[in-house]
C-alpha cells in the first residue's frame, strides 16, 4: 500500500514542484546566472538550459520519492539528517559537474557552451539553489510521508471497521436464534398445529441469515421478507395480540447492512405486553421516500417497576444497531427512542 501509485495530492504537489520550480524559476535563475546575450523577444530563448535544470535535478527523485518517506518511518533521524548533508553537499556538486560536462560535448558551439563549461569545472556552485532545491524536494517529500501515513490510517481503519461490523453481526445472530427457539420450546409444550409452520419459517430465516447475510450490504426487499416472517411468526404465537406490519413502495435498488433494524423489532416484542394480554398491539411501518428510509416501531409496554432498569436483562440488540449506524450512516440516521408507563415508541431514519 505504501508504494501505490495514484492520482492524488502528492502527485500534483509533485508535479507543481518540477513545473513551477524546476521548469520555470530554476530555468529563468540559471539564464539569469549565466550571463548570456539576448535573444530577441523569445519566451525561452535557451531551452538547452531547462533541459539542464531538469536533467540536473533528477537525481533528488530517490532521495525524496524513496530515501525521506523510508527513515522517517522507521524513524531514523540521524541517518536523515546525514544522508541529506551527503546530498546536498557532496551528491548535488559531481552530478551538476557531470551532467554540465555531458551537455557542454553537445553545445560546444553554442552560446551556452560557455556556461556548461563553467558548470563542468565546479566553478558555479551556488548555495542558494542548494537551499532551494532542498526545500522544494523535502517539502515533496514529507507530503509523501505524511500523505502515506494518513493512507495506512485509513486502511488499518477499514479494517477495524470490517472486523467491528462481522463481530456485532455474529453477535447478533445468536441473539436471533436464541430468542426464536425459546419461543419454539414454549409451542411445542403447549402442543400447537402451528409447531411446524413455524420450524419452516425459522429454518427460511436462519437460511438467510447464513447465507445472505454474510455480505456487508443485502437488498432491503430480502430484508423485509426476513421481517415479514419475523412478524408472522410472532403472530402465531400470540394470536389474539393485534400484530401487523406494513411496507410502503420499497424500490428494488436499495441496499442496506443485514439485520440493521432487526434490532428495534426484537426490542418491541422482548418487552411487549401482548406477551401477557391479548388486548395489546404492535405496529410497525417501514417507508422509502426520496432516498430517505423511515422505520417505526410501537408496541404496549410492560411496566416494570419492581427492579430497577439496569438490572435487566438483554440490551445487546439495542448496542448493536446504534454502532452500525455510527459505523456505516455518521451523521446521516436518527434513532429515536420513545418510552412510556403504557408504550415504546422507535422510530429510525437514515439517508441512504
Amino acid at each position: 500500500m505504501r508504494e501505490k501509485s495514484v492520482f492524488n495530492f502528492q502527485s500534483i504537489f509533485e508535479a507543481i514542484i518540477w513545473l513551477f520550480y524546476v521548469g520555470l524559476y530554476k530555468y529563468s535563475y540559471l539564464v539569469d546566472h549565466a550571463r548570456l546575450p539576448a535573444v530577441g523577444k523569445a519566451v525561452f530563448p535557451f531551452p538547452e538550459i531547462g533541459l539542464y535544470a531538469i536533467v540536473s535535478t533528477l537525481y533528488l527523485i530517490p532521495y525524496y520519492r524513496w530515501a525521506v518517506p523510508q527513515l522517517l518511518y522507521n524513524k531514523r533521524y540521524i541517518a536523515l539528517f546525514l544522508l541529506t548533508l551527503v546530498v546536498f553537499i557532496f551528491i548535488t556538486t559531481y552530478n551538476n559537474i557531470g551532467v554540465s560536462w555531458i551537455f557542454f560535448q553537445f553545445n560546444q558551439n553554442h552560446p551556452t557552451g560557455i556556461f556548461f563549461d563553467r558548470e563542468s569545472a565546479g566553478f558555479f556552485m551556488d548555495w542558494n539553489m542548494i537551499m532551494t532545491d532542498f526545500i522544494a524536494f523535502s517539502s515533496i517529500a514529507f507530503a509523501r510521508f505524511s500523505y502515506q501515513n494518513q493512507q495506512e490510517r485509513h486502511q488499518i481503519e477499514r479494517d477495524h471497521l470490517k472486523l467491528q461490523l462481522t463481530l456485532l453481526k455474529n453477535q447478533l445472530q445468536p441473539h436471533f436464534l436464541f430468542n426464536t427457539l425459546n419461543s419454539l420450546y414454549g409451542m411445542s409444550l403447549a402442543g400447537s398445529k402451528e409447531t411446524p409452520r413455524f420450524i419452516l419459517l425459522l429454518s427460511n430465516m436462519m437460511q438467510y441469515i447464513l447465507y445472505e447475510c454474510d455480505r456487508q450490504m443485502v437488498s432491503l426487499q430480502g430484508e423485509v421478507r426476513f421481517m415479514e416472517g419475523y412478524f408472522e411468526l410472532e403472530q402465531k404465537k400470540y394470536p389474539e395480540a393485534s400484530i401487523s406490519f406494513f411496507v410502503h413502495s420499497i424500490p428494488q435498488e436499495i441496499q442496506l447492512p443485514a439485520m440493521l433494524i432487526l434490532p428495534l423489532i426484537e426490542n418491541s416484542f422482548k418487552h411487549g405486553r401482548h406477551k401477557i394480554q391479548n388486548d395489546s398491539t404492535v405496529r410497525a411501518e417501514l417507508t422509502v421516500k426520496n432516498n430517505k428510509l423511515e422505520f417505526q416501531i410501537k408496541n404496549d409496554k410492560v411496566a416494570i417497576t419492581s427492579f430497577p432498569r439496569k438490572t435487566l436483562p438483554g440490551g445487546i440488540g439495542l448496542v448493536n444497531i446504534k454502532k452500525r449506524l455510527e459505523l456505516y450512516y455518521p451523521e446521516r440516521h436518527e434513532l429515536l427512542l420513545n418510552e412510556s408507563d403504557q408504550s415504546y415508541n422507535a422510530k429510525l431514519t437514515i439517508n441512504l
